[in-house]
């Protein structure tokens, strides 16, 4: 690895410790505190995935919110200023048992995750037009920080709820576990934050990019990602708030489940590397439809059968996938918009993917509470992906496709 490429790469690493607070512990920490808090507080799955609703409608707020605030505000500032109030918010959820109360700090918690996400998927790009070989790798190593969050909750959430088992509501430590660790991650970011404040003067021609500067962001021309992207956000998010309560009702043991959910964490690590060559090629929507599809089986295995192994290799097989997709949607923007025109592509799909999101836990919830149980959300999950692959498959590039470009 050449000098340069060597420091986009930590960069991105370190950039990553952001999609590491937004989703991997903001967002995805929370199904490893729903059987306890569910039991502990007597909700219904539909109470329990609208938790999860409540924090989808806070990141539509927040990635609405974003086009406006990044005219005024650099986005590596938000970057950080956002995993700083997520960490606050985090934290709130400790102190309060009321539903409502709940409710609103996830909503909150949501808005900030928004800040820090789309800031660094913007920051992300920008690095991958410093070295369009190595684009794709770039971007699956911010967006693969989710997996450093998800593995590391997957590690604290039951160490912590086991070592405050005889308190009352033992989950609320749990909540202030996961906001130190945000707090910590908030002060690595200060670093990628101030290295890029100075790139951000830049001009948008010295950024290398395919398309024309003539281009810009349409909805009507993205529909079809758009489509499928917002599909892809009702559907995983089903997997990510219930997989772990469907693994406890079916009798799954506490040390399965963190052996569950951190390898899942850890595929989603390993998944930069694995697809980084996909989204160099495809230019239209064939990365997105293809991940989709595979994304839809994954959801699909634990909803068929019991057996832990299989259920293993479906996390195994969400995990290399399911990030890679939101990755799909920011190369996708990069392919076929000029710079100028990515910070309003990328807050676009953000916005469809945090509707779809919001759709997507309260449904499988209501499903769950029916006749149907858990493996009947999770069999409109999959149906939702795979018809978001349809749709994706269906976009086509507003440049023409070249060859990947090899280092």
């Amino acid at each position: 690895m050449s000098s340069p490429l060597r420091s986009l790469f930590w960069l991105a690493l370190a950039l990553s410790v952001g999609a590491a607070v937004s989703l991997g512990v903001t967002r995805f920490a929370y199904a490893l505190l729903l059987p306890g808090m569910r039991a502990d507080l007597g909700w219904s799955y539909t109470l329990a995935g609208g938790m999860n609703t409540a924090n989808a409608v806070g990141y539509l707020l927040g990635a609405l919110a974003m086009p406006a605030l990044m005219r005024r505000v650099s986005p590596a500032v938000l970057l950080w200023m956002g995993s700083l109030l997520a960490a606050l918010f985090m934290g709130l959820c400790g102190f309060f048992t009321d539903a409502t109360v709940l409710l609103l700090q996830r909503l909150l918690a949501g808005v900030a995750s928004a800040l820090v996400f789309v800031a660094g998927g913007l920051l992300a790009a920008r690095l991958g037009s410093r070295s369009p070989a190595q684009a794709g790798l770039l971007l699956g190593v911010y967006y693969g920080g989710t997996g450093l969050g998800i593995t590391l909750s997957a590690l604290l959430v039951p160490w912590v709820l086991d070592a405050f088992a005889d308190h009352t509501h033992n989950w609320r430590f749990a909540w202030w576990a996961l906001a130190l660790l945000c707090f910590a991650a908030t002060a690595l970011l200060r670093w990628p934050a101030r290295v890029m404040v100075q790139w951000e003067q830049m001009p948008a021609t010295a950024l290398a990019t395919d398309a024309p500067a003539s281009v810009v962001f349409g909805w009507r021309v993205f529909g079809f990602a758009l489509a499928g992207y917002c599909l892809f956000g009702v559907g995983y998010i089903g997997y990510m708030t219930f997989a772990v309560a469907l693994l406890r009702a079916q009798g799954v043991s506490a040390l399965a489940v963190t052996v569950f959910y951190g390898l899942l964490g850890l595929a989603v690590v390993a998944s930069s590397r694995i697809w980084a060559g996909l989204l160099n090629r495809h230019q239209g929507g064939g990365a997105m439809a293809r991940l989709n599809a595979l994304l839809g089986l994954a959801v699909l295995l634990p909803a068929v059968t019991q057996s832990f192994a299989v259920v293993v290799v479906s996390g195994l097989m969400f995990g290399g996938v399911f990030l890679s997709i939101v990755a799909s949607s920011t190369a996708l923007v990069r392919h076929n918009l000029p710079p100028s025109a990515w910070a309003t592509g990328i807050s676009a799909f953000t916005v469809v993917f945090a509707a779809g999101q919001i759709v997507g836990p309260t449904l499988v919830g209501w499903i769950a509470d029916g006749a149907g149980g858990l493996e009947r959300g999770l069999l409109v999950s999959a149906l939702a992906l795979w018809l978001g692959a349809v749709l994706a498959w269906r976009q086509h590039p507003l440049v023409h496709e070249v060859p990947a470009v090899r280092s």
